[in-house]
């Protein structure tokens, strides 16, 4: 097999337990990346020429190196990929009763570059890698081994592809997909738009804060923005919402949200608001409507660390709009899946609105991902999502 070499020191942060290996860690001199093939498996050493393990590697993207083992003698093939998807099956087995999670979270679950979602009988497979590419077919292959799924469906167009120089397709791997599948989430039913929807066509992810955000909703009126197919805001009528305004960019999103506020027979009152959000938050405010619940969940504003500066000026404008809609004592949920927005940073956000509004905020909840979005302890980009609930009064004068 194949070596790379690494320069002084450039493994402190392997030993450390990350799993990435930077371009400019390599020693290019002893070991040209340009020798080897997108995809290839190699051994990686210290600049003293100690092994560290096996890494996929990619020698036209900054992250070079992704470590998929700490042994020599282990290749990630289908006999390590069944291996490490029962590991990953058992934690959400241990965390849900019904098959309805996200199976695979890449580094998480020890397949960087690898994501799969799983309603019920239904499997949805993200690549993000051009060394998971390389094994697409044994993907496939294991999957059925563990989980004997009726159908897998490729949706390879996420935006990481083509910085790995890899084609953007969504196609069948095995059996037949429906455009539509159905999910169960905090015993709220769904149905999720996996062929042409967002990534896999739900977000498993704000599981756990939706299912808190049920206990301020029983006889209130909600706002979700950035609602994209209703998750929050339909788990808000199913908790008893007497009425749910919905705001999104997406006309086809707002279809789904209407037929899942039909699929739990919600009987209340609803508002689908299609267009820019802000522009929607804006007419609302001008309208004087005041909601008990408010839900900011929006994109990621913040993509890559380049953004920063910008992306939280969005998420400003977004939460100081969110909260004037806020009435006296509601919730405010602000909501974040960048992982360049610190937890703390959005929270000095919504402090500083709450200062240049005059209203007096308080934090009473810190939600994170759910567990089947597991958390690597070494790798801090694991840890992405984020959401805040504060209520909100009129400044009572502090």
């Amino acid at each position: 097999m194949s070596v790379i070499r690494l320069k002084g020191q450039a493994d402190r942060r392997l030993r450390a337990g990350h799993q990435w290996i930077y371009s400019n860690e390599v020693d290019t001199n002893k070991t040209p990346l340009k020798q080897f093939t997108p995809g290839d498996q190699v051994v990686v050493e210290t600049a003293q020429g100690k092994p560290l393990g096996i890494a996929m590697v990619n020698p036209n993207t900054l992250i070079c190196g992704r470590l998929i083992s700490r042994s020599v003698d282990t290749v990630m093939n289908k006999s390590t990929l069944v291996h490490r998807l029962k590991i990953a099956l058992s934690l959400r087995e241990i965390a849900y009763k019904g098959p309805y999670y996200r199976l695979v979270f890449g580094d998480s679950d020890g397949l960087s570059g690898l994501v799969v979602d799983r309603f019920a009988d239904i499997l949805v497979v993200q690549i993000s890698t051009a060394g998971m590419e390389r094994i697409k077919g044994e993907i496939v292959e294991a999957l059925q081994d563990v989980i004997k799924p009726s159908a897998i469906l490729m949706k390879n167009d996420g935006k990481m592809r083509q910085i790995e120089g890899l084609d953007s397709y969504v196609e069948e791997a095995f059996g037949t997909v429906p455009e539509l599948v159905y999910l169960q989430e905090n015993d709220v039913l769904f149905q999720a738009p996996v062929w042409d929807g967002q990534k896999t066509g739900w977000f498993y992810d704000h599981r756990e804060n939706r299912k808190t955000m049920q206990n301020y909703c029983d006889g209130k009126r909600v706002l979700d923005v950035f609602s994209y197919v209703g998750g929050w805001g339909v788990q808000a009528a199913a908790a008893g919402a007497t009425d749910v305004t919905f705001i999104d960019a997406s006309e086809s999103a707002l279809s789904h949200v209407d037929a899942n506020l039909k699929l739990n027979q919600y009987e209340g009152g609803s508002e689908l608001m299609h267009g820019d959000a802000f522009e929607a938050m804006q007419s609302l405010i001008e309208d004087k409507q005041r909601f008990d619940v408010v839900v900011m969940d929006p994109p990621a504003f913040i993509a890559r660390r380049k953004d920063i500066k910008a992306g939280e000026g969005a998420y400003h404008r977004a939460n100081q709009l969110a909260m004037r809609l806020v009435a006296k004592g509601g919730i405010l949920v602000s909501g974040s899946c960048s992982m360049h927005l610190e937890t703390n940073r959005l929270h000095d956000i919504v402090r500083s609105n709450s200062r240049q509004l005059e209203r007096f905020s308080q934090l009473i909840y810190r939600g994170t991902q759910a567990p089947d979005h597991p958390v690597h302890p070494a790798i801090e980009e694991t840890e992405y999502l984020k959401a805040l609930f504060y209520r909100i009064h009129n400044n009572m004068g502090l």
